[in-house]
């Protein structure tokens, strides 16, 4: 069994987050093709080594659409204010207007099988349907290629201008991060409030100006500390301390410490003026493992 089957980790838990990283590694692969192609051919075992990165190249813009539809799947699934995805939806809309049909000659390419036919879905059977020969519609859709003259992949009647594709796919991908962003903006915002219920609910203020803080750092985690109104002497705080610590972890928080004293000293630490860090519940209940497939 491999390390991830055991700390109960599975891609499925977080798929927004799956979506950029997938979206991430379609982008640096445009990237690659499109310096590539723009530096200049070599021949490989008597190939162009452009229309290599050509098919290369489409096949990444393909996979942002993919990325993208799931980023929305998960927008939804979570709950997230509709102008989230629908400030997604546009960004794909705009990296559809500079590349139209770039889901065509993907499919093109990859169900060249049918498409070398005629039997491909779409365009393809539209035609037949409408009494086309088989073999005259894949001729029609065939033929994929760069033109160096003209920057551009052609496959068939469509077209995708190499140096916009470059372009369309950053913004692509910066949208589904910023996304994915908004979904950890939430997740924070809620698992900072989530906190501050349990401390109130046990009767430790933690108000802005109360003796007890939980905040959202820099680094996006939500962090405790004593405030300026927390008791001078050192007893006081202590106890302070151990109540807002035994409270949390009571309710199912995790508590961790960045400094340099033993774990069981979180109380001392705290009350010595260092913020702890507050874990989300949901990170320490692992989830059982599944039925193998």
């Amino acid at each position: 069994m491999d390390e991830t089957a055991v700390d109960g980790w599975s891609p499925a838990d977080n798929p927004y987050a799956i979506a950029v990283s997938e979206a991430q590694w379609a982008l640096r692969d445009v990237e690659l093709c499109v310096g590539r192609i723009h530096a200049g051919g070599e021949v490989v075992s008597g190939f162009d080594s452009r229309q290599i990165d050509a098919r290369h190249l489409c096949l990444a813009l393909a996979q942002l659409l993919t990325a993208e539809t799931l980023e929305q799947e998960a927008l939804a699934d979570l709950g997230m204010h509709p102008e989230v995805g629908r400030a997604l939806g546009q960004a794909r809309k705009r990296f559809e207007l500079a590349l139209p049909n770039i889901a065509r000659i993907r499919n093109g390419l990859v169900h060249f099988e049918s498409w070398s036919r005629g039997l491909g879905y779409g365009p393809q059977s539209q035609q037949v349907e409408a009494g086309d020969e088989r073999r005259d519609v894949a001729r029609v859709f065939w033929g994929f290629r760069y033109d160096v003259t003209t920057d551009a992949v052609s496959m068939g009647p469509y077209q995708v201008n190499v140096t916009a594709a470059g372009e369309a796919a950053a913004e692509l991908a910066n949208s589904i991060y910023m996304a994915a962003r908004a979904i950890d903006t939430k997740d924070t915002a809620d698992h900072r409030d989530a906190a501050a219920q349990v401390l109130t609910d046990a009767e430790v203020s933690c108000t802005p100006a109360g003796p007890v803080q939980v905040s959202v750092g820099f680094d996006g985690r939500v962090w405790l500390s004593l405030g300026s109104a927390a008791a001078a002497e050192e007893a006081e705080r202590h106890t302070v301390a151990r109540r807002a610590i035994s409270a949390l972890t009571g309710a199912g928080f995790g508590i961790t410490s960045l400094g340099h004293l033993q774990a069981d000293d979180l109380a001392l630490q705290l009350a010595a003026g260092q913020a702890l860090r507050i874990e989300p519940r949901a990170a320490l209940q692992a989830p059982a493992p599944g039925p193998h497939d």
